[in-house]
């Protein structure tokens, strides 16, 4: 799907709500039917998202499509998190509901702002957007962290994510992760995360660890050492259980780690 095409098929549902729905016809004329563009829709409903009592939707906006304009990748990766989303999610219905409403999606995309923010050497702001996040979306993702696209962060209250942390591509994250480090100390110290992975609800990944691609890491587990491959990890301390049937485990979403048992 392209982004002109996703565009055109947000408009349709939009279209339909509109009609069915005239309570949430303001909402959707303003962030969705007016705009022309996914990059219009997305500006307007992130800054709805964040703005407060110190800055304003307008100066959120400017400083939004200001990012979009010197890291024309952002919308591009926006697109693949939000399909993920849509494949990945069964609560979710369609495209519109994901970019309005799932908290999960709309934090990820203001980091991609915070993350474009400090790679341009604004850094105060950078933090100021982190700190907004954490208080909007209930998530605490550093803007130096790493991520890459096709995310699906499902629910997305009290996910964590430090400074030093590398997540790869078409990854699944669920409520209540941490990517932190083992105590106080400095330089690089987050965990590094493959392809493909799948981390469950309130996994704990602490230290400079990695966990390979397709690799599967069951909930409530606290995982210290490095996880290979294609491997599913589970406990507290995490140790191996077991296989994904499936190649990148976070696309068919299955919790269950027994299924994976040796």
């Amino acid at each position: 799907m392209t982004i002109e095409e996703l565009t055109i098929r947000l408009k349709q549902e939009a279209e339909s709500f509109n009609q069915n729905e005239p309570f949430a016809s303001p909402m959707l004329q303003e962030q969705i039917l007016l705009k022309d563009s996914f990059k219009e829709m997305l500006t307007v409903t992130l800054a709805c998202g964040l703005a407060g009592e110190i800055i304003n939707r307008e100066k959120l906006e400017t400083l939004i499509n200001s990012c979009f304009e010197k890291f024309p990748e952002i919308l591009e990766y926006a697109k693949k998190d939000l399909v993920a989303t849509v494949l990945r999610d069964p609560a979710c219905l369609g495209y519109l509901e994901p970019l309005l409403f799932f908290k999960g999606f709309q934090g990820l995309q203001a980091y991609r702002i915070a993350h474009a923010l400090w790679k341009n050497n604004e850094r105060f702001t950078a933090k100021m957007f982190q700190s907004i996040i954490s208080r909007k979306f209930g998530m605490d993702i550093h803007p130096a962290a790493q991520i890459g696209h096709g995310l699906l962060i499902d629910h997305a209250t009290n996910i964590v994510i430090g400074e030093t942390a590398v997540i790869g591509n078409n990854v699944s994250i669920l409520h209540g992760v941490t990517l932190g480090g083992t105590g106080n100390e400095c330089g690089d110290r987050h965990p590094k995360v493959g392809d493909g992975v799948m981390l469950g609800a309130h996994a704990q990944l602490l230290g400079n660890i990695h966990i390979g691609d397709g690799a599967k890491i069951g909930a409530g587990a606290v995982v210290l050492s490095d996880v290979p491959s294609h491997t599913t990890f589970a406990g507290v301390p995490a140790v191996e259980v077991g296989h994904p049937k499936d190649e990148m485990p976070s696309f068919n979403m299955q919790q269950d780690f027994t299924q994976d048992a040796k």
